[in-house]
């Protein structure tokens, strides 16, 4: 008797569930169809009240700060930038650091680029974040091949290994650091990685040599024909996007800044 009133409690309880469900997904597809006036939606979404206060924080630090200041841009909507004299890193980031409307307190990271078609070819990248207003920023210089640019250890200790890297990645010399050695290629390496004059295979290669019984450095000996890899992809998620250009938008400051703007 119990047992026959559960089983039918049980299908009663599966066929309302099937039912609501039913319902749920008829009512969904019924209803889910965008009208035929909505565009997609973006990949990234912009919040125009955040966009706005990035502007206005720009413009705030390109007038404190406008003799190092060169340029003040958004990347992609919400990402401001801050381009900079190479004299001015220290300052900047002193600024950024420790005034009451910044406290970009973590250096998350600093990169680098090179683009040798630029006078200055090297491009340094700082990221910084800022835990008590959650926001991040990203400071930009540059530099050539024989100039210095200022350690920025003086205000954040951890750019020791990310200069260090930069140096032995692009030949970047920060000046004033207490250790600019190489970080990642072994002693007695010649030559930066990461420039794009160097060549992809190296100068010389490290093998192991069975009669010497111990690891010999050589020169590369590589010999291939030419090859064109000037070829469409096939992995090419975006299409729509490949031929994009940079979504890069000026900030327009009201003081004129200092310093010798890049030449590009």
């Amino acid at each position: 008797m119990a047992l026959s009133m559960l089983r039918r409690f049980s299908s009663l309880v599966v066929n309302g569930q099937k039912c609501g469900i039913s319902r749920a997904f008829s009512a969904a597809a019924g209803g889910g169809t965008p009208p035929a006036n909505e565009t997609s939606p973006s990949i990234r979404k912009v919040d125009p009240m955040e966009k706005k206060n990035l502007i206005e924080f720009g413009q705030y630090v390109g007038e404190c700060l406008p003799k190092y200041v060169q340029k003040v841009q958004l990347a992609t909507g919400n990402e401001l930038e801050i381009l900079i004299a190479p004299e001015g890193i220290v300052p900047v980031l002193s600024f950024l650091k420790d005034h009451h409307s910044c406290q970009f307190t973590n250096l998350a990271d600093i990169g680098g680029m090179d683009v040798p078609a630029r006078p200055y070819r090297f491009e340094i990248i700082y990221n910084l974040l800022s835990l008590r207003f959650n926001s991040r920023i990203r400071v930009k210089t540059y530099t050539d091949e024989l100039t210095p640019v200022d350690s920025a250890m003086e205000v954040h200790k951890a750019a020791n290994w990310y200069e260090r890297e930069i140096w032995d990645m692009f030949g970047v010399y920060f000046a004033n650091h207490p250790d600019l050695r190489r970080i990642l290629t072994d002693y007695g390496f010649e030559g930066h990685p990461f420039r794009k004059d160097f060549p992809l295979s190296g100068y010389v290669e490290v093998r192991y040599d069975d009669e010497q019984k111990r690891v010999v450095v050589e020169p590369v000996e590589l010999t291939q024909e030419f090859r064109k890899f000037d070829l469409s992809s096939p992995w090419e998620q975006f299409p729509n996007f490949r031929d994009a250009p940079p979504a890069i938008e000026d900030v327009p400051l009201d003081k004129p800044t200092g310093g010798d703007a890049p030449k590009k």
